[in-house]
């Protein structure tokens, strides 16, 4: 006997999945920023480089971009440990959290300050725009199509890397700083194609 369905037994819908980079989009997208930093002259290269510092944080940290400009280079990163302490914004109190990182990471902020010291405790401090304008240029040289030519993919692009690496998902939740499990849950989502590849490789289908 089939009993009919009501609404309230069908799955509420979590949401749409966000738009993210694939792995080959984001290394065109590094390679543009790198090459773009090496290639500056001295003049150029103090500048060029707080640029490619602050996308290569956002990068492995998925953190914000307001999150990533409030940090300070002196307090806020570990260098023996390759741990940045993040401010968390969207709450009613300022609060931080510990997002680990690559050692190059913080090899790289330590590099730069060694040739430019006079810039310690100003790494980051730089205008959202400038940096959005610059992302733009370089996502465009990486050929990325312009939807996804923002800061803020990134975020997206480093919770789905985590995730399909098999990171659980309260600590994805913990290192972007999400207040609530339902947020982060939305990078749970699978497309249909990507359904299709896991269930022929474990001989499914």
């Amino acid at each position: 006997m089939q009993y009919p369905v009501k609404k309230a037994d069908l799955p509420v819908p979590t949401g749409k999945l966000p738009a993210y980079l694939t792995e080959v989009q984001v290394n065109a997208l590094t390679k543009a920023f790198q090459d773009w930093y090496d290639g500056s002259n001295k003049g150029r290269r103090k500048q060029r480089g707080r640029y490619w510092l602050t996308y290569l944080v956002l990068r492995f940290t998925g953190a914000r971009l307001g999150e990533v400009l409030l940090l300070n280079d002196t307090t806020d990163v570990n260098f023996r440990e390759a741990e940045i302490r993040m401010p968390t914004l969207k709450r009613k109190q300022l609060a931080y959290r510990q997002v680990f990182v690559p050692q190059n990471v913080v090899a790289e902020i330590a590099t730069y300050l060694a040739e430019f010291p006079e810039m310690r405790g100003k790494v980051f401090r730089i205008y959202q725009s400038n940096f959005r304008r610059t992302f733009y240029e370089r996502a465009k040289e990486a050929g990325i199509p312009r939807k996804l030519a923002h800061p803020h993919v990134l975020r997206h692009t480093r919770a789905i890397e985590l995730l399909k690496a098999g990171v659980p998902v309260t600590l994805v939740q913990d290192q972007l700083g999400h207040a609530y499990l339902t947020t982060t849950a939305v990078y749970l989502r699978i497309s249909g194609q990507e359904a299709r590849e896991i269930l022929r490789e474990r001989g499914l289908v």
